[in-house]
């Protein structure tokens, strides 16, 4: 891929997300759940804005991921994000999927994290 096209693709990534963020900001009271998805990983993490600092994260790396699908992995990532927060006394979050679309993994993800205890 020539690099023009590629750094066409990576602004308008940065731009789908800053779309997305202007809209949503966490709060010391209902921080922000935010969603990473790359090629080979998947990441939540909740992040209050306000003070700049990630309140709690999970990743695949932290579920046995071995032989599982994407969307399997997600519900995993998005069971275990839910259960951190719950022990940190975190009920509430705003969902921020960033530049992806609300469908496949990442809606999964938040789902499984609504039926472990989130609300959103």
């Amino acid at each position: 891929m020539p690099q023009r096209e590629q750094q066409k693709r990576q602004l308008n990534v940065i731009l789908r997300k800053n779309r997305t963020r202007k809209q949503i900001i966490g709060k010391t009271e209902q921080p922000r759940l935010s969603v990473f998805r790359s090629l080979k990983h998947f990441y939540l993490q909740i992040i209050d804005d306000n003070k700049g600092i990630t309140l709690c994260a999970a990743s695949d790396k932290d579920v046995a991921a071995k032989g599982k699908t994407g969307m399997e992995i997600a519900i995993a990532v998005g069971t275990e994000i839910a259960k951190r927060a719950v022990e940190k006394k975190i009920n509430q979050v705003v969902f921020d999927r960033g530049a992806y679309r609300y469908h496949g993994c990442v809606k999964a993800a938040a789902d499984a994290a609504r039926a472990g205890g989130l609300k959103f």
